[in-house]
């Protein structure tokens, strides 16, 4: 489907959004929309979705002015949308959530699975039809989104950050699916702050700065400095930045840890001034040792040694009074309180540091922290008292780092630190985690992409089936090696493991 939008504008009260914005799509194409978080691309999409209408500007279809008042007009015209925040029913099943639109009076259940069986296979992903969506790992859940989409016949598809929760191999399924759904005539908008899998997938890019239009420019014309310069408004020559620091203290140690009934025998230490990562497929329990280390998770047995002596950490304030914090993947579900002003994020952790003894709040001491604090981070906000909600990802990832800073833990574990984070914030991060690592804090990174893996850690463990596969030092890292260690204990290593599998089918 050709779908054309010309001299697109989008004002919000006195904001300008989008200002004079022309963006074409071909049918079979697949289309790269890229930019900072804030540049437009999502309010552009919003506007081809129908969720937002244009203040200026026309949209031809096949060379058809038309207008689309609505989502529902925007689905009858065979445009499909996912977005970054997953919309699914979590107690309703895999089935349910993707013909949730056709249901109406009595549904057939076996019906209903054996339909979306069919559908799952053609897609290439093997999850159980009958599965609830919310017992489900953040990308299988993503899966079913896609299978949603693709059961109302798409003619074009808009993925919004359709990698940031899946490992390499799930990353692969899934670009697969972009060329086959390219090869049958579907358009494709493409957004990703993953530059390799631009230069893999796309036919064209678009790229946003501001709320207007830098250029389109075929794929073959561009290499990744050159994209990056035009995304961001300067050269990036360094995406991991380095500073210098020494090696300390062992803060963390980490010996024989049991936890979620999944997590075996896993024994690490972690010292002050180090980065260490930890790499593994989605599923490996990377996530579950993350968690039992802070306490969000009860271990079921092992010890952890902070500083030198034995602690007990069976809940998060247990935790955090040792000194650990958790950047936790789901940074808006389990980091954030959207509600609540930014300045409260940050500090509702150590409140009692700015209660008097009546037990009133000092806010002006809590206002002076949190400035502190988010100069130290460089978060980016008009005003601390605004709702964290109001910032972009990069920005509320910030907030949460910010948090355990403000509290004085020696130890930060970033799970996921850059999902749906745009290229110039997430240098910012990485200097973030360069500049704590120079302070003396020990930095724990969890990640799926490996690229970022590597390029952020000093040490590496790859985990497959609750276990520590392997580690690695930097002068011997590769992606192969890790992928090596990462898939070939799986079979055997991870045999009990009940969570549903991603895989080809």
């Amino acid at each position: 489907m050709d779908v054309e939008m010309i001299g697109i504008s989008k004002l919000f009260g006195g904001v300008r959004a989008l200002d004079d914005v022309s963006f074409r799509v071909r049918a079979g194409e697949v289309h790269a929309l890229l930019g900072e978080n804030g540049a437009g691309k999502s309010t552009l999409m919003k506007i081809l979705a129908g969720a937002h209408q244009a203040t200026g500007g026309v949209i031809r279809i096949g060379g058809v002015q038309m207008a689309i008042s609505s989502p529902h007009v925007s689905r009858a015209l065979g445009i499909g949308i996912i977005y970054q925040e997953l919309a699914l029913a979590a107690d309703l099943t895999v089935a349910e959530n993707i013909f949730l639109g056709e249901m109406s009076g009595l549904v057939n259940p076996r019906t209903l699975r054996a339909r979306a069986r069919r559908l799952l296979d053609e897609l290439g992903f093997a999850i159980d039809p009958g599965a609830l969506v919310g017992s489900l790992p953040l990308a299988f859940q993503q899966a079913v989104e896609i299978a949603k989409a693709m059961s109302r016949q798409v003619r074009m598809l808009i993925l919004d950050e359709p990698t940031a929760v899946l490992a390499p191999p799930e990353v692969e399924r899934l670009l697969d699916v972009v060329r086959g759904l390219s090869r049958r005539g579907v358009s494709v908008v493409y957004i990703s702050h993953r530059l390799d899998e631009i230069f893999r997938i796309a036919d064209q890019i678009t790229v946003l700065k501001d709320g207007r239009t830098v250029g389109t420019y075929p794929i073959g014309d561009m290499d990744e400095r050159r994209l990056i310069s035009l995304m961001v408004g300067r050269e990036a020559s360094q995406l991991f930045p380095k500073v210098d620091r020494r090696k300390g203290e062992e803060l963390l140690r980490v010996e024989k840890l049991c936890a979620a009934g999944f997590v075996r025998d896993v024994s690490f230490s972690l010292h002050a001034g180090e980065v260490l990562g930890i790499a593994g497929l989605i599923g490996s329990g990377r996530t579950e040792v993350a968690r039992a280390i802070f306490g969000a998770d009860r271990p079921d047995s092992g010890t952890i040694q902070v500083a030198g002596r034995r602690v007990t950490i069976r809940t998060p304030r247990q935790g955090v009074a040792a000194g650990i914090g958790l950047v936790p993947e789901d940074r808006k579900g389990q980091g954030l309180v959207l509600a609540l002003p930014i300045r409260q994020n940050m500090t509702f952790t150590t409140l009692a540091r700015f209660t008097n003894a009546l037990g009133m709040l000092r806010r002006r001491a809590e206002r002076n922290a949190a400035e502190d604090v988010a100069r130290r981070t460089t978060i980016r906000a008009r005003n601390l008292d605004l709702p964290v909600s109001s910032l972009s990802g990069g920005n509320q990832q910030k907030v949460v780092l910010a948090k355990w800073l403000d509290a004085g833990c020696r130890i930060v574990i970033l799970d996921e630190p850059t999902r749906g984070v745009d290229v110039g914030a997430r240098s910012e991060i990485y200097q973030l985690i360069e500049t704590m690592a120079a302070s003396g804090l020990g930095v724990i990174v969890i990640s799926s992409d490996l690229l970022e893996v590597i390029g952020a850690s000093d040490r590496l463990l790859v985990m497959s089936g609750g276990r520590i596969a392997g580690s690695l030092e930097r002068a011997d890292y590769s992606e192969a090696r890790i992928m090596e260690m990462a898939l070939r204990s799986a079979a055997h290593v991870g045999a009990n493991h009940s969570q549903p599998v991603l895989t080809e089918a």
